[in-house]
């Protein structure tokens, strides 16, 4: 118990202290984005939980839609609405029809990559270099949220034939390093690469998979939309593109802003369908990864990790699967 004034503002300082480090929440993705201007951060790439993705990565695809503000309230400032872009589960998007006629008209190109899908890669694995001063989660497998700029430099070192074990391998795996500098006033990541020296995970890291499991990455990723929601997504895009307002009591059952609750007597489950706009979140990455593509982590609901991926026994050997990548990426 407290027995001073000073000393509840010193224990209240300290929790604030924490928080601002930490980011708050379950600490699980890891914010590379925010190590210092010249560090770099090793982190060693796990597989997917999934044994049907070939990738130890899922791509995730979502589109803003912009507002001017909230039907109604005056003192209300621009909005952003996230939803997700049904390419992910190769379908037809609506408002990807719409905007790549836009395209062939030079005067509406600005327009047409304001509403255009943005993409970001979730991966998962542990921080083998860590230049932030944060506190390491329970759960040492962290998730992260990897922007175009950076994604190409990892696939493009896995079409190299040099490359003989796939990276995520537990005794013959690489980390990859992240080196942060800057272009102009914005981060720059292009120096990031592979390692090159293979190591094994070590005796904790494989008792953190035995005790934790490994991930199913298309978890983070946003529910699929349904009939319903994506007629939803395009009466969305159609206000946006015409200076409407957001409308909470028309759309807030289900895709709303960031801070935003769902209208009253509403049945739809904010956990499942509300987007978020503007959390806090990365900063813009550099010239190569435009604001536009800031990793925003992806609504979802957190489920338990599934069971861990045993490192033999494998059903494919990896240069059977480095080839799959390397022939599905182009």
């Amino acid at each position: 118990m407290a027995t001073s004034l000073a000393e509840i503002r010193a224990k209240l300082k300290s929790q604030e202290s924490r928080s601002e480090r930490t980011g708050g929440g379950d600490n699980a993705i890891f914010p590379h984005w925010n190590i210092p201007e010249g560090s770099t951060t090793a982190v060693r790439f796990l597989p997917d939980g999934d044994p049907n993705n070939t990738f130890f990565w899922a791509e995730r695809l979502m589109i803003r839609l912009p507002f001017n503000g909230i039907k109604n309230d005056m003192n209300s400032k621009p909005v952003v609405v996230q939803v997700p872009c049904v390419e992910m589960w190769n379908e037809t998007c609506p408002i990807l029809t719409e905007v790549r006629g836009w395209f062939k008209d030079s005067s509406l190109e600005e327009m047409g990559r304001k509403y255009w899908k943005k993409r970001s890669y979730i991966f998962q694995g542990f921080v083998n270099e860590n230049p932030l001063q944060e506190d390491t989660p329970e759960n040492p497998i962290r998730r992260f949220v990897i922007s175009p700029s950076i994604f190409n430099l990892i696939k493009d070192a896995l079409m190299d034939p040099d490359i003989q074990e796939m990276p995520t391998d537990y005794t013959q795996g690489l980390d990859f390093r992240i080196s942060k500098t800057t272009k102009g006033q914005y981060a720059d990541y292009s120096t990031s690469k592979w390692a090159r020296k293979e190591t094994a995970l070590t005796e904790a890291q494989m008792a953190a998979i035995e005790t934790h499991g490994l991930n199913t990455l298309s978890d983070y990723l946003p529910k699929r939309p349904t009939e319903v929601e994506l007629q939803c997504i395009k009466e969305m895009f159609e206000a946006s593109v015409d200076g409407q307002p957001y409308d909470v009591e028309r759309w807030g059952a289900y895709y709303r802003p960031y801070g935003i609750d769902a209208p009253a007597g509403s049945s739809s489950s904010s956990t499942s369908t509300a987007t978020a706009a503007t959390p806090a979140t990365p900063a813009p990455a550099a010239t190569p990864t435009p604001v536009a593509e800031a990793p925003v982590p992806a609504p979802h609901t957190e489920t338990v990790a599934a069971p861990a991926a045993a490192p033999e026994g494998e059903s494919k050997r990896a240069e059977d699967i480095l080839a799959m990548i390397r022939n599905r990426q182009s």
